[in-house]
């Protein structure tokens, strides 16, 4: 079913209802890719969120120009918020958070195995002035606030006795935790799909899927919701870089109808989104944040294919999942389909020496 002006325009006025701060340079570009095109039989297209602008770019962005506007609403001086140690969503918040006068404070989690030098996004995050925590992650997820919620309210009450009105928003800007009581990354997503699909008009295209990496799952969800309302025959592909497929359906799931629910709020919309909706694939591998032969390959590939980086943590995940797709043809020959990169380009300094020597080994 093909967007008409009429729906595009009804939904845009129902996200102009949510406050929002200008912090990231719309629209990204959306460019096609023909030498991957021409080896995997399809036409495929690449929406560059991480060019965003902000703190080197990526998605998050577009997440925090409600989240920062909601704290700004709240009259909150200081922002806290958690995730791993070399996390994209900290770095682009810490700089957000700096652009809008607003302290920022994280809590990072050590996992084991993964890069712990100030490096990468770290060294953006010490740059930026945050107030940096660093815990060990142990056997705990950082998904949801219960898990660490013990340490998050211990530095929020920190924060309190020194004077500050922290505002707490959950890893990724994605659950109703914290201090976010509307599903804001979520509905931040639902709106850069009303960006995409009018590019795609534009140049006269009808697009059949779009692949992207999904970690704490707002953005899969947002970019649903966009599908359903406007474009309902849209594949739309998650590609899981830390959870189980039936974790991050389900996670999807649940922030897909809060964000159905809110935008009913303001007009009826009969959309549903059915479980058979939300398509996952597992591309966890080895762990969140391991690199092997497979994600460098990847990475090395599309480098010197299209001149295009990608991240070790979540793009090149995706996009291997995008050749094996095409692959085992569940894109047909032809069909036009669309990458959405996120960013996180700061990480592959972090991963340097792990990069270099997988790379040094797969081509002896």
């Amino acid at each position: 079913m093909p967007v008409t002006a009429a729906s595009s325009k009804s939904l845009a006025n129902i996200l102009d209802c949510f406050p929002r701060c200008s912090l990231a340079d719309l629209p990204t570009p959306f460019e096609s890719l023909p030498a991957l095109s021409s080896s995997l039989g399809i036409k495929l297209f690449v929406k560059r969120d991480d060019q965003t602008g902000l703190a080197m770019g990526g998605n998050k962005v577009h997440k925090l120009e409600y989240v920062l506007a909601d704290a700004l609403s709240r009259n909150s001086d200081c922002i806290i918020t958690w995730a791993g140690l070399q996390s994209n969503w900290c770095r682009q918040l810490s700089a957000a958070a700096r652009k809008c006068g607003i302290k920022p404070v994280l809590i990072l989690f050590r996992r084991p195995g993964l890069p712990t030098e100030s490096d990468g996004n770290l060294l953006l995050d010490r740059i930026y002035g945050a107030e940096i925590h660093i815990r060990d992650l142990g056997d705990r997820s950082m998904m949801r606030l219960d898990s660490v919620r013990e340490c998050v309210e211990e530095i929020a009450d920190a924060q309190r006795r020194a004077g500050h009105r922290p505002y707490i928003v959950p890893i990724g800007g994605s659950a109703l935790e914290g201090s976010m009581l509307q599903p804001l990354g979520a509905i931040s997503y639902v709106r850069a799909m009303l960006e995409l699909l009018e590019q795609v008009q534009n140049r006269g295209l009808k697009i059949d899927g779009i692949v992207f990496p999904t970690g704490s799952g707002s953005m899969h969800a947002g970019i649903l919701v966009g599908a359903k309302l406007l474009c309902p025959t849209l594949r739309v592909v998650g590609v899981s870089v830390s959870e189980s497929v039936a974790e991050m359906t389900h996670i999807v799931g649940e922030i897909a109808e809060q964000t159905l629910r809110e935008l009913r709020m303001h007009s009826q919309f009969e959309a549903v989104i059915d479980k058979d909706d939300i398509r996952v694939f597992d591309y966890v591998r080895n762990g969140y944040g391991v690199l092997d032969s497979g994600i460098m390959s990847t990475i090395r590939r599309v480098a010197e294919a299209e001149g295009l980086l990608l991240d070790p943590v979540y793009t090149a995940k995706a996009m291997l999942a995008m050749f094996d797709l095409c692959q085992q043809g569940y894109f047909r020959p032809g069909e036009n389909v669309v990458f959405l990169h996120t960013g996180g380009l700061p990480a592959i300094f972090a991963y340097g020496e792990a990069m270099l020597r997988i790379g040094s080994a797969k081509t002896r």
